[in-house]
């Protein structure tokens, strides 16, 4: 799976990780470890990064099969 969070965070202002870890309720550990795809979200996780964008869950994540 890979995201946009590195970018959506650019274009809200240079949004830093830690304000993102903060309005997700979050580490600024696991934003990193989300924008590195070495970590897979919950939903409820994916659900509240898009909310945190005001954008949906599919123009954060996309999903790759294999």
């Amino acid at each position: 799976m890979r995201n946009h969070i590195r970018r959506l965070r650019f274009e809200r202002g240079e949004m830093t990780q830690q304000a993102l870890a903060d309005a997700c309720g979050v580490t600024r550990q696991t934003i990193i470890a989300l924008e590195a795809g070495r970590y897979a979200p919950s939903l409820e996780l994916a659900f509240r990064i898009a909310r945190a964008f005001e954008v949906g869950v599919e123009d954060v994540f996309v999903w790759e099969l294999s």
